[in-house]
């Protein structure tokens, strides 16, 4: 892919059919564009958008983003004829809804494999995103991830979780606390890409308050529902100015410590010792292998 899965902030679904959508899409700063052929996509409709992902995806990728779809569940005839279609155009990444057992993500590995070979496209290219949307998916969550090596990140999602649990929704995310912070958990664990689920509400100062949340408890990535949220995402998790200098002082100040025999150092109030340096040093990395996939 041309931007590392963990470099991915934005992953942000579009309707399948709606190809003015698709096109406006490319210019949305979306780091992952993802053509949902799934709730996205009237049902007769998804005949169109298959037809509409070779030229869509030549569109992302030449404006930098990373060219996804989203099928429906491979127990479908819908998921099956969407998965055949799209493999076409190559789509860097493929997201396989409701996932509730690693053998979906084996099933789905297969055919891909299958079809990477029909359509003589390099085997491994095509890389997989569960979406994690039921008590059950979520409980299973490492399991899904180690059954393939193609899984690149995992996603998890608001609306079907909450209803699945029963869950009262509000723009607070109180609701999905638990789920959110078990599913960060577990994707750490497993070594993947956690992809925070969607903000639903059309409050910019809601959405980026959430994905805030988000980041502080680990997240580095989140999913959007509309275009315009691409950006918000994007900043919240881009490191700051202020915080690189922050950093960089936390840094400058353990390294002067640790030269005089010192274990740690006060700065600001905050006493730094090494995991505190380590998380400083991972941020400044961050930020430079952020600007230099900007440049790209």
């Amino acid at each position: 892919m041309r931007r590392p899965a963990d470099l991915c902030r934005s992953w942000v679904f579009i309707n399948g059919a709606d190809k003015e959508a698709m096109k406006t899409a490319a210019s949305s700063g979306g780091d992952v564009l993802i053509q949902d052929l799934e709730d996205f996509t009237p049902p007769d409709l998804r005949p169109k958008a298959r037809s509409l992902s070779a030229s869509i995806f030549e569109r992302w990728r030449k404006k930098g983003a990373v060219a996804a779809v989203r099928i429906n569940p491979l127990d479908t005839e819908d998921g099956r004829q969407d998965l055949t279609a799209v493999m076409h155009a190559m789509p860097d990444i493929v997201a396989l809804p409701k996932v509730s057992s690693p053998e979906q993500i084996v099933q789905l590995d297969e055919r891909v494999t299958r079809l990477e070979r029909e359509y003589g496209i390099p085997h491994g290219t095509t890389r997989l995103l569960p979406n994690i949307e039921l008590a059950r998916g979520l409980v299973q969550t490492a399991g899904v991830i180690k059954a393939s090596p193609r899984v690149v990140a995992c996603l998890i999602a608001a609306e079907d979780l909450a209803a699945d649990l029963g869950a009262e929704r509000g723009p607070d995310g109180l609701d999905l606390a638990y789920p959110r912070q078990r599913f960060l958990v577990e994707c750490v664990a497993a070594g993947t890409v956690a992809v925070d689920c969607p903000y639903t509400w059309t409050d910019e100062a809601g959405l980026r308050a959430d994905a805030a949340w988000g980041r502080r408890l680990g997240y580095r990535a989140k999913g959007a529902v509309s275009l315009a949220q691409a950006v918000i995402v994007n900043e919240v998790f881009t490191p700051s100015r202020p915080e690189i200098e922050g950093a960089l002082k936390v840094v400058t100040a353990f390294e002067a410590a640790r030269e005089k025999g010192e274990g740690r150092v006060e700065v600001d109030g905050s006493l730094v010792e090494v995991p505190i340096y380590n998380n400083a040093r991972r941020l400044l990395a961050r930020a430079d292998r952020l600007e230099i996939a900007a440049r790209r």
